[in-house]
């Protein structure tokens, strides 16, 4: 078995050409939209504080509105600089509680007290999606944004879904595909060391090996054989040439030998042709020796011996 390495976080996509548009006249309308929302609240929340004998009405509704993106931006950069605070999380949201209760009961009908809720909704919305794309972004970017669980997988096999997110959430597992596939193979890690130790192989596997596979990083071995390497070509080796001997070294013949090559090489020559050359270069003897057997061939053909001898012990 193996441990599994880390994955890095994903990389952000760029946004398109149509993207950008889209955003550059969603953003001016949305901050339209919640100017609305936060000038109807004033209206009605001033209203209201000044029945209830504030000496400076407009404060209620400046604070508490303005207060909730405040909070959603200082939220928002202390997760960007590693020092979030859980409870800064929860101020915008009862903030928001406050400023929808003081525009209820600033109404004096059903009506009334509905459309007074709805409008500051509109700003406090639009912070909280701002405040969320700025919130993943940057948790995707630094990998500290822990991914939901599909509500399908809840639905279909809650226990397994509970311990994948209990083991995400305990061993910051921020990727719900690293959590899956190690989920995956701490499941085949399991059954492979069941097969090897049986039903008990709780007892029988080393603790180590346990730890492990509770932290889903056992990766089950792999049980087909490596295709085997192909074997390199060795170079075919090419002949030896057999080395000519030297001139000096050569096979030695005797007179006897140079005299039964000539007859055997000059044997349909004509006479003209038995000069010294043409046997040195037929026969492959020395200078002398050719002229010795230039002589003594033509005595032959003539019915005489040379009295010529051969050089003897010489090619």
């Amino acid at each position: 078995m193996t441990t599994l390495s880390e994955t890095t976080p994903p990389a952000l996509p760029r946004l398109g050409r149509t993207e950008r548009w889209l955003l550059a006249v969603v953003v001016p309308a949305a901050a339209g939209i919640g100017t609305l929302g936060l000038a109807s609240s004033y209206e009605s929340v001033s209203a209201a504080a000044a029945q209830w004998g504030f000496a400076s009405p407009w404060m209620l509704p400046i604070g508490i509105d303005i207060a909730i993106p405040v909070f959603t931006a200082a939220n928002l950069l202390l997760i960007r600089l590693g020092m979030a605070l859980a409870w800064v999380r929860l101020v915008p949201w009862l903030l928001t509680g406050a400023t929808c209760w003081l525009n209820v009961a600033s109404g004096h009908s059903l009506s009334a007290k509905v459309a007074h809720g709805v409008m500051p909704l509109l700003w406090v919305v639009l912070s909280e999606i701002a405040g969320h794309v700025y919130a993943v972004r940057t948790g995707v970017a630094t990998g500290r944004r822990m991914e939901t669980i599909r509500a399908s997988r809840w639905l279909l096999a809650f226990g397994s879904t509970f311990k994948l997110w209990r083991r995400m959430t305990l061993w910051e597992i921020t990727s719900y595909r690293q959590g899956l596939e190690l989920e995956r193979q701490r499941q085949l890690a399991r059954a492979d060391l069941r097969q090897k130790h049986g039903r008990r192989w709780r007892k029988h596997t080393p603790r180590r090996e346990r730890v492990l596979l509770k932290w889903g990083e056992l990766a089950p071995a792999d049980t087909t054989e490596p295709p085997a390497p192909p074997e390199p070509e060795t170079p075919r080796k090419a002949p030896k040439r057999q080395p000519r001997p030297a001139p000096g070294k050569a096979l030695r013949r005797t007179a006897e030998q140079l005299l039964a090559d000539a007859r055997t090489v000059t044997a349909d020559w004509p006479i003209e042709r038995l000069s010294a050359a043409a046997i040195r270069t037929a026969v492959g003897c020395s200078q002398a020796n050719a002229r010795t057997l230039r002589e003594q061939l033509r005595g032959e053909r003539d019915g005489g011996e040379s009295p010529l001898h051969l050089v003897s012990g010489v090619r």
